[in-house]
């Protein structure tokens, strides 16, 4: 039997040409995989019948896009995770589920190797290769950009060649990938750091500077996952969905950042992600509330490694899996209520309540009713500021102490 691929296909040029590439390269049939993660575009059943008619041998389907909501996103959530304070890992967080789909086609179709549309300057090869092997150390991994030799130019001219049903224009000038958590565009002018993005460069969200008027959102939360917005019960897909529509009518999540690939190269990236950006904010402050103060300063170091993890491809480490377990145990008092205006670019939380929040009125309260004893700061302040006291005792006894730079104040 003739030794067979599994494509990870977009139904795009470069991996639409690669089918047929890939099959003159090495002889093997190619089987076409396409995800459905929530991206738009296309209707799915034309790539399908796209990657037939440019050689495949079969054509696979996924829709993973509940899935990648659940058991993808909701653990992103969960973490706040935004690489280099900024990114809510759209690209990074797709590539594992694409992945796993990729890995249950090969054994599926009997395949041997698996391929994908990476170029060698990208995180995706990585992403994408590491998780391939970490579930199925047996398969081989090829990119036909990399690997064979397909360029932008060669590709063109090879799909006119073979009359292939693609768009093959030259005239493009982004590269994008997009899912329901958001998306990212780079490439072509952007390459020039000082260029301002155009509105061209913009899908999911409106104009920052020309907003409606304010939306006021209430989102309910159970155990770190929101389940209902506006009283409304809501799947973690459908509450994604919704808040990208009213974030992106604000201009919310809107994202311009010169990055730290995992290859050393410093890239420019635009990314938008309107319900990402609004429902990590709103968690964050549902924490604030409900974590206790070390185990929060604790959970921020965490939120750091688990998000350069998941950036890094290494969603299937083991120390993923250990941080995972973290973060999930301190989810379970974050529960509550979060309302925010979004407006302008902005989601603004003005008001949370929880019924395990560890605020206390009481306590905070500079009024009447205030049950703070505030006779324990002194012996709080003398005890905490022991140590400190004492080392500078020692540095004045060996004359190391702060000098203050007085002169003569005669």
């Amino acid at each position: 039997m003739t030794e067979r691929v599994v494509l990870a296909y977009s139904g795009g040029l470069d991996t639409s040409v690669a089918i047929g590439w890939i099959k003159e390269a090495t002889g093997m049939d190619v089987i076409a995989m396409a995800v459905d993660l929530g991206q738009g575009g296309e209707d799915l059943d034309v790539i399908r019948q796209r990657a037939l008619d440019c050689g495949a041998i079969e054509a696979y389907v996924a829709d993973a896009r509940e899935e990648f909501a659940t058991e993808y996103c909701m653990p992103a959530l969960k973490a706040n995770a935004l690489y280099m304070d900024s990114y809510p890992l759209v690209s990074a967080l797709s590539r594992p589920v694409i992945v796993k789909h990729l890995v249950r086609a090969a054994r599926q179709f009997d395949a041997t190797t698996v391929a994908h549309g990476c170029t060698g300057k990208g995180n995706d090869q990585v992403r994408f290769e590491v998780g391939i092997t970490s579930l199925a150390p047996e398969l081989k991994c090829i990119s036909p950009v990399r690997d064979l030799a397909l360029t932008r130019e060669a590709a063109i001219e090879y799909a006119e060649k073979h009359q292939l049903p693609i768009e093959t224009t030259k005239h493009n000038p982004f590269s994008i990938d997009q899912n329901v958590w958001g998306r990212a565009v780079e490439t072509g002018f952007l390459e020039d750091i000082w260029n301002a993005p155009t509105k061209d460069v913009y899908s999911y969200t409106d104009d920052p500077a020309y907003p409606p008027i304010p939306d006021e959102v209430h989102i309910t939360f159970v155990k770190g996952i929101p389940v209902a917005i506006d009283g409304r019960a809501v799947t973690p897909l459908q509450a994604i969905e919704e808040m990208n529509r009213r974030a992106g009518a604000q201009g919310i999540g809107r994202i311009d950042v010169v990055e730290d690939r995992l290859v050393g190269i410093k890239s420019r990236e635009i990314y938008e992600a309107p319900g990402a950006i609004a429902l990590i904010a709103a968690h964050h402050e549902l924490e604030n509330c409900t974590i206790e103060r070390e185990q929060a300063r604790f959970k921020k170091q965490i939120e750091d490694r688990w998000t350069t993890l998941v950036y890094d491809g290494q969603w299937y480490s083991p120390l993923k899996k250990s941080l995972d377990a973290f973060l999930e145990d301190t989810q379970d008092y974050v529960s509550g209520e979060i309302r925010m205006t979004l407006h302008g670019g902005r989601a603004t939380v003005t008001g949370r309540r929880s019924d395990a929040s560890l605020y206390d009125f009481n306590l905070a309260t500079y009024d009447e009713g205030d049950s703070y004893d505030q006779s324990n700061a002194r012996g709080f302040i003398e005890i905490f500021g022991m140590t400190s006291k004492l080392a500078a005792a020692r540095d004045v006894k060996f004359g190391k102490g702060v000098d203050f730079g007085v002169g003569d104040l005669s």
